[in-house]
């Protein structure tokens, strides 16, 4: 099991058909074998996991990856302080992060959209 840095941007949505590049998330997580979150890894290195939201026009923001009790992943971010902020993973306990596969995401607007996993790089 390794670190490893998960690149997702936005996948194809009535405003963007092509989806978008300038949209989407870079994560730390541990994955294992299979490309899945590694909850018992995760606790071990759970300040190293961070994720960074990029949103054109917006400013980026900065926060955790958290596992939450009865398994659900999301990200917190240290700059609004409640978990009613928070961005949940849809399924993403089971989700593989892989090049090419797709993972839903609910944001802050409790809009559900999907992501395509870009790269998933080893952290040095």
């Amino acid at each position: 099991m390794a670190l490893k840095r998960v690149r997702l941007e936005l996948g194809r949505t009535k405003d963007f058909p092509n989806g978008s590049r300038s949209r989407g998330y870079e994560f730390t997580a541990p994955l294992d074998h299979e490309g899945r979150l590694d909850p018992v890894e995760w606790k071990k290195h759970r300040d190293l996991c961070r994720v960074r939201r990029f949103w054109e026009g917006e400013a980026d923001e900065i926060g955790h990856l958290v596992h939450r009790p009865g398994g659900a992943w999301a990200f917190h971010y240290d700059i609004h302080g409640d978990d009613n902020a928070d961005e949940a993973g849809y399924r993403f306990s089971t989700e593989r992060f892989r090049p090419g596969e797709y993972v839903s995401i609910r944001e802050q607007d409790d809009e559900m959209r999907t992501f395509r996993v870009i790269t998933v790089q080893d952290v040095a």
